[in-house]
């Protein structure tokens, strides 16, 4: 199937990639601003879709949009190298969420051009001639910013100058804010019913919308929806506006229709779309853009003009797919000996462009509890393995430097041997931590066990300063060679926006807030579905040995007879750590308080080992981002004016 070569750049406003005849590349052309002529053609209306796709790329793998939906969670915190764009966001006494630090400025900078885009074409699309299924596109997108604005921000504006949901050429220095309930049932909700009935089932190029994409996000509008309009813990709106539907239904009703257009989307899907066989293969860089993946922000290695970004060195900007750094800490320092009896110090684990390594960044650090607690089962269950780089393994050789090593006890190591492990559990044997920069230790803090090669640090031993690194979005790349590759780039990976996958715990979720469920399709039996994989075993990640187990039937016999809420939250977890998803689930549930009010965690320094209690400060008003302070000094209006459109909370 083709794929879309993507390239555009932001000037005034962001410039148009064309369609060039029959190919499979698109050309750009460059425009500093478009008008409703412009979308009046073919071409027009195939470079504003095309642009859409490209957008993606300015949210997902934006490691500073990556953290306001992380830190701050039961999944990450700030790591010992973190400036305020993860201290603000840890609600943790570091600092304070505010509209000048909030990076969720990241969703309202980028969509609103995009929405504007495809308020274009949606307007103008079918006197160009091009098919419905072409504008369907459109109206997904638009669908989908909005969704992302609301879930983020409360109520937004509809109106960008021209009327609700037009076209706007002229540039407007004010702005009115709809209510939550006018955003969903005026804008996202008709596009994505459009988009349903519009959508091809297969894609028409490689990583394009479908039917299954749209049917998925419908399903997380309603259930998203359905918990704002009961609100279970009286967590504040903004418009303020009464918790009620303009359609007349219920929380029930949308809980009901998430669960059917779900289960609809399960069972009457393409065969180019469903579950891996193993959770391994979801995320092995190899396996990209596999038959889980609905929806993708695309890169590639092949041309650093499609890439949108340098093949070979990267400084975090907008566009860099940079979001697996800042959860890496700095293996680098790791080191072995030349000697086995006089510490001779090498540096045996080099920055490397692989998928269990890449460039670290050391700014995110996962919790104790995500640990411990999340995936207590390192044994049945994939997921732990097939999420995190748990074992360092030495690769000096392909830095030039030739021969053997010693390692912890000064016993004898190779390439490709492990030079640090965290382990599974807390050992039998107690680890002797030598202190940092004492001879024959790995300088950065590590213990030791009698008889092992490698160093090691327990559960409890992780702190924000070592930890383990996030295998899953590491980088993959085929043009290594035999050497370190490009570690400095940005990932020419896609990043995963939405699978498959969802749909079960979309259905599973609207089950338990009491959706009326088909026969073998209730939360338990969706929920064992996911659990069934997570037990099926072809690679040993860390262990970097072929294991072909199936633990499935342990997987779905310790599944709770009866599922509820925070278990649905903790198989997200498991499923989705890491992943951009958690901030946005604990908000909808309204669980945020409960799960990640408090969280343990080592300190900043090499060599800490005891876990530290932190306690966050998550006010109600938290749970919306406030406007950024960018938006609200471009409004020319009074100042009262800018204070009522600031989200409450965020006025001091």
């Amino acid at each position: 199937m083709r794929r879309i070569h993507m390239k555009t750049f932001i000037a005034t406003a962001m410039l148009i990639v064309f369609m060039a005849g029959c190919s499979d590349i698109l050309d750009e052309q460059p425009r500093s601003s478009y008008t409703p002529v412009f979308f009046q053609s073919e071409l027009g209306v195939r470079g504003g879709i095309t642009s859409l796709y490209r957008h993606l790329r300015l949210i997902y793998g934006q490691g500073y949009y990556y953290s306001s939906c992380q830190t701050g969670t039961d999944e990450y915190t700030y790591a010992a190298d973190a400036d305020n764009n993860f201290l603000d966001h840890d609600v943790s006494g570091r600092g304070d969420i505010t509209p000048s630090s909030s990076r969720s400025d990241v969703i309202w900078n980028s969509t609103f051009p995009a929405i504007n885009t495809a308020n274009g074409i949606i307007e103008n699309g079918a006197a160009a001639g091009v098919s419905e299924a072409l504008i369907a596109e459109a109206r997904f997108f638009r669908a989908f910013d909005y969704f992302l604005l609301v879930q983020h921000f409360g109520g937004v504006p509809l109106d960008l100058g021209a009327g609700e949901l037009k076209f706007n050429t002229d540039p407007r220095t004010n702005s009115v804010r709809n209510t939550v309930p006018e955003v969903y049932t005026k804008g996202i909700f008709p596009d994505l019913l459009t988009a349903v009935n519009e959508l091809p089932d297969a894609p028409r190029l490689t990583g394009t919308a479908t039917k299954t994409l749209a049917r998925l996000f419908l399903a997380k509008a309603y259930l998203t929806y359905g918990w704002w309009l009961e609100n279970p813990n009286n967590i504040p709106t903004y418009p303020e506006t009464a918790r009620t539907d303009p359609d007349g239904h219920n929380a029930q009703w949308y809980f009901q229709q998430a669960y059917d257009i779900a289960v609809t989307a399960i069972d009457n899907h393409p065969a180019v779309f469903g579950l891996q066989p193993t959770y391994y293969d979801v995320n092995f860089g190899p396996n990209d853009r596999n038959s889980e993946m609905l929806l993708y922000a695309d890169r590639t290695e092949g041309s650093q003009f499609y890439n949108d970004a340098d093949l070979s060195y990267a400084n975090g900007g907008n566009v860099d797919n940079f979001a697996y750094w800042v959860v890496q800490w700095n293996y680098t320092d790791l080191q072995s000996s030349r000697s086995n009896t006089t510490w001779t110090a090498v540096s045996s684990v080099q920055r490397e462009a692989v998928q269990a390594l890449g460039r670290p960044w050391t700014r995110m650090a996962p919790t104790l509890g995500a640990i411990k607690n999340t995936f207590a089962d390192k044994t049945n269950d994939s997921r732990y393995d097939g999420t995190f780089t748990t074992t360092y393994r030495g690769n000096w050789d392909k830095a030039g430097i030739s021969g053997s090593l010693f390692n912890a006890n000064f016993i004898q190591v190779n390439p490709n041997d492990a030079i640090l492990t965290f382990l599974d559990d807390e050992p039998a044997t107690p680890i002797t931590y030598p202190a940092v920069g004492s001879g024959g230790q790995s300088n950065v803090g590590a213990g030791v066990l009698p008889g092992r090669s490698d160093f090691v640090i327990s559960p409890n031993g992780i702190s924000r300063k070592v930890y383990p690194g996030l295998w899953k979005l590491g980088p993959y790349r085929t043009d290594n060679g035999t050497g370190l590759g490009q570690p400095n780039a940005s990932n020419t990976r896609p990043f995963n926006i939405a699978k498959f996958s969802e749909l079960y715990f979309v259905a599973a979720e609207a089950a338990v807030k009491g959706a009326n469920a088909q026969a073998g399709k209730s939360a338990r039996d969706l929920i064992n579905v996911i659990r069934a994989r997570a037990g099926k075993w072809r690679w040993s990640n860390n262990g970097n040995v072929a294991k072909v187990e199936d633990n499935s039937a342990a997987m779905t016999a310790a599944t709770p007879a009866t599922i509820d809420i925070n278990y649905i939250l903790a198989e997200r977890s498991r499923e989705y750590f890491g992943e951009g998803y958690r901030w946005l689930d604990l908000v909808r549930t309204q669980k945020w308080t409960e799960l990640s009010s408090s969280y343990q965690t080592g300190g900043t320094q090499k060599g800490d080992h005891t876990p530290i209690s932190v306690t966050r400060n998550i006010q109600p008003y938290l749970y919306l981002r406030p406007i950024p302070q960018s938006q609200i000094d471009a409004m020319e209006v009074s100042a009262e004016e800018k204070v009522k459109y600031q989200n409450p909370g965020y006025n001091h």
